[in-house]
């Protein structure tokens, strides 16, 4: 962050910087996640534009006291009518002819509506997602806050982790890890707590149900705090008994996968690497059929976000970026096994922030 501005301010120079590399004098800004990231403000509607000299966000009256207490380094405007055309009207006014626009977020009845309210004086540019790729390299506070929800993530399946025996319900172990979250401060879980045994483990996104788990079980835990806006992500699986010779065989696979890949997270690390380092340890082991989505993604303010682990993603890693390093494998019939952390590239290396143990997976 450039000395002595604020960290909203320090975006706003940094966007401006980008658009001006571009040739691009205005960023129109609909996307919630990017007018909270710009600006702090974190309602459900509302409009912002950036520009060389402003920041203007408009908001309807459901907010204006929300936006003018939250929002900082930026103009707030009660917009009783709608706000689309209140942005063209501005735009027209101050004689715009070229507007970036989130072509990843704003959908074409919008922009037929800016298109036509601004008139032919406007041209609407796509922006290609320049702000998401401002939002991979965290500054230190949005570190401080995905460092204390990973905090509260980890204490919060630390605490239910004794709960969990054969009898009990998915559901209520959802519910009790969603209970303690908010016990430890976070607003509230960054998407919805999976809790998948047996069989069901199998479904990498499965909900919990009222399936009781039962001795010689696989649990899967996918859980997330979100807190002062900021999410983490964090998987962890445990087995119901002793385990058997082929669960521990599963079960060392995919936490060599895992730990292997979070070595890799350097900044300048392509993505794709990292991808490819977890297969091949499972591929290695004749489990990489089994292995079926990424081996992470972003996360900070949304709990998915750039950049992506994956076999397509060639982005080089960021020095500040945070990213989930979360191999898997999922046998029909048996069950899952995934291992999840939330880990910051650092300019030392990769940091884990979400510290529950790995070892203690067996629960006899």
């Amino acid at each position: 962050m450039e000395p002595g501005l604020s960290p909203y301010a320090g975006r706003q120079a940094r966007l401006r910087k980008k658009l001006g590399a571009r040739d691009l004098p205005l960023q129109l800004v609909s996307n919630p996640s990017n007018i909270f990231y710009l600006t702090g403000f974190r309602g459900s509607a509302g409009m912002a534009v950036i520009s060389p000299s402003e920041a203007v966000l408009w908001v309807d009256p459901r907010y204006t006291l929300q936006a003018r207490s939250d929002a900082r380094g930026v103009e707030v405007i009660e917009e009783r009518g709608p706000i689309l055309k209140a942005v063209a009207r501005w735009l027209r006014k101050r004689n715009a002819r070229r507007v970036a626009f989130e072509d990843s977020f704003t959908t074409v009845g919008q922009l037929r509506v800016l298109q036509r309210e601004a008139r032919e004086k406007v041209r609407f540019e796509p922006a290609r997602e320049i702000i998401e790729s401002l939002r991979c390299s965290k500054d230190p506070e949005e570190i401080g806050a995905i460092r204390e929800a990973s905090r509260v993530t980890a204490a919060a399946f630390k605490t239910v982790l004794p709960q969990v025996r054969p009898g009990i319900r998915e559901s209520d172990l959802a519910a009790e890890i969603d209970y303690q979250m908010r016990l430890q401060g976070a607003e509230g879980p960054a998407f919805e707590t999976i809790v998948a045994s047996g069989a069901r483990g199998a479904l990498p996104h499965a909900r919990p149900t009222g399936k009781l788990l039962e001795k010689s079980d696989l649990v899967i835990f996918d859980l997330g705090a979100i807190l002062n806006g900021y999410a983490s992500d964090m998987t962890r699986t445990v087995y119901l008994g002793k385990p058997p010779g082929r669960i521990r065989r599963l079960y060392n696979a995919v936490l060599e996968a895992q730990q292997t890949a979070v070595e890799l997270l350097h900044e300048g690390q392509r993505c794709s690497e990292v991808d490819a380092t977890a297969r091949r340890v499972l591929e290695r082991r004749g489990l990489g059929q089994y292995f079926t989505h990424s081996t992470g993604h972003g996360v900070g303010i949304d709990i998915h976000e750039k950049p992506r682990l994956v076999r397509t993603d060639e982005t080089r890693l960021p020095v500040d970026c945070v990213v989930t390093v979360e191999p898997g494998v999922y046998l029909e019939g048996l069950g899952g096994i995934r291992l999840e952390d939330t880990v910051l590239v650092s300019a030392q290396g990769p940091e884990i922030l979400t510290s529950a143990p790995m070892n203690d997976w067996c629960i006899s």
